[in-house]
């Protein structure tokens, strides 16, 4: 399948989300440069967004729908690094989209909280993980997380491309990032509802792109 053909799927079964359909496509036009340069994903999001994160970073760093097998040329590397143990990791290892959900630091995270200010965790994180070309996703139903605004402040010093996943009105984020897609609904867990879909076709669209 062509990667574009997860969008018109997407909207066939979500039709309400025809309204943010070129802001989904510009989001994968900046994820498909940021992989296509070598980059990752950073994640950001609270409650709710903050399992939305990690499973966004289940899909792209492993098989989602397709095999991702390792090349003849990696499979041999590995025997010949271990030969015990690299014909097992040949069959079994799977290719990977670099991300990095900025929620699962747990020791980092109450460090910073504790010795210098909670609202700026995901600013550190993206700071010290972050380089030009890579792309940030901030997940916020309201688009007015605080600690998420932060860390898109950080990502725009660095050179990073940005992403808002949001609903509402889409407060502040959808000013902020360099693609927002608003959802069209107003109660947190129906913005959540569409969420899901949104994020699973852009994973399928990388996946098919790259594997």
């Amino acid at each position: 399948m062509e990667p574009m053909n997860y969008l018109e799927e997407l909207l066939e079964r979500y039709p309400a989300l025809a309204c943010v359909k070129a802001e989904i496509l510009n989001a994968y036009h900046i994820l498909e440069s940021c992989y296509e340069n070598g980059g990752k994903l950073l994640i950001a999001g609270n409650g709710g967004s903050c399992a939305d994160a990690e499973h966004i970073v289940g899909e792209l760093m492993k098989g989602f729908v397709k095999p991702r097998t390792v090349s003849e040329e990696f499979a041999k590397k590995l025997t010949e690094a271990d030969p015990e143990r690299g014909k097992e990791l040949a069959q079994k290892l799977q290719g990977g989209l670099p991300a990095i959900a900025l929620t699962g630091h747990p020791g980092l995270s109450t460090a910073f909280l504790n010795d210098v200010d909670g609202d700026l965790i995901f600013a550190q994180q993206t700071y010290g993980y972050g380089k030009p070309g890579d792309v940030l996703l901030g997940i916020s139903t309201s688009g007015n997380s605080k600690n998420v605004m932060y860390a898109m402040a950080a990502a725009k010093a660095l050179g990073m491309k940005t992403i808002g996943l949001t609903g509402k009105d889409g407060g502040q984020l959808k000013t902020a990032a360099d693609v927002t897609i608003v959802v069209p609904e107003s109660e947190t867990f129906k913005i959540q509802e569409y969420h899901l879909p949104i994020y699973h076709a852009l994973c399928l669209m990388l996946e098919e792109r790259f594997f």
